[in-house]
């Protein structure tokens, strides 16, 4: 057995305390739901001796980062790491989150980007960030668009469920804005579902003339809906469908980012790893 850390580059190594690298492993594997109910093999597959394993094992114990399992049988995360992770979580923004990743979405699409939430039957908007470009989104930071009729509100919407939806338009006019537009509710039900299933919503003109527009719903710790994010442009700026598969693309990934800052889980670590970024993409 070892007792050494694992590769890192050269740049960082100097950097490293293998202790503390240990000790982190160690939670990471518990928290992956391998109790180190077995010694050998627990030390064997974190690449550390025993007697460094039962040390880290009961310092972490004693600072409540793991506790024992109910029976006594192996470990599990402790209070107080979950209090830490729950901190961390409530004190993320999510304008303070979506601030650079939007920045970096406009730069590399060179649309316009924003960020938005649903207020009653409207999108509020919180963040607008734009490219160096004259044709860039009017839209400002406070305006309200309707929802059912705007790419952010629909997938927002896509991920309600179809009663919460019926009581929010329940005696609500739905205006139209242009000949795509639905204006009644079993309409939206159906565009909303598509929208759910293709997990991105687009609109080519379908709100104001000359404008198309992309967003992705962005999603909190326990998978709930709190905003969306879009993408907007000249239908022109849109291109064809290899610029609307990377304009797609990115504006998931990012969606992805955000959602994992506010502590969405997401995906699994290794399909967050091989996801491209945002300016691979572009």
């Amino acid at each position: 057995m070892f007792d050494r850390p694992s590769p890192v580059s050269p740049s960082r190594d100097a950097y490293i305390a293998p202790p503390v690298q240990r000790a982190v492993r160690l939670i990471r594997h518990i928290a992956d739901g391998h109790p180190a109910i077995n010694m050998s093999e627990t030390a064997k597959a974190l690449q550390i001796n025993r007697t460094t394993l039962l040390r880290l094992l009961h310092t972490l114990e004693s600072e409540g980062f793991i506790e024992k399992r109910p029976g006594g049988a192996g470990y599990q995360v402790g209070l107080t790491l979950l209090g830490i992770a729950a901190r961390t979580l409530f004190s993320q923004d999510i304008v303070q989150v979506a601030i650079p990743v939007l920045t970096r979405l406009a730069e590399a699409l060179n649309l316009s980007s924003h960020l938005g939430v649903l207020d009653g039957a409207e999108v509020v908007y919180l963040v607008r960030r734009t490219p160096n470009t004259a044709l860039a989104s009017n839209i400002r930071v406070g305006s309200r668009l309707p929802a059912h009729a705007t790419t952010m509100g629909r997938i927002i919407l896509a991920h309600m469920t179809p009663s919460e939806i019926a009581a929010l338009y329940d005696g609500r006019e739905m205006k139209r804005f242009s000949e795509h537009t639905v204006t009644d509710l079993p309409a939206l039900h159906a565009r909303v579902a598509l929208d759910r299933a293709a997990g991105i919503t687009w609109s080519d003109a379908h709100f104001e003339r000359g404008i198309s527009s992309a967003a992705v719903a962005v999603f909190d710790f326990a998978g709930a809906p709190v905003g969306a994010i879009n993408v907007s442009g000249t239908t022109p700026s849109f291109g064809d469908d290899a610029r609307r598969a990377a304009i797609g693309s990115a504006l998931k990934a990012a969606g992805v980012e955000i959602s994992q800052r506010l502590g969405w889980p997401g995906p699994s670590d290794r399909d967050a790893a091989s996801r491209p970024k945002i300016e691979e993409m572009a």
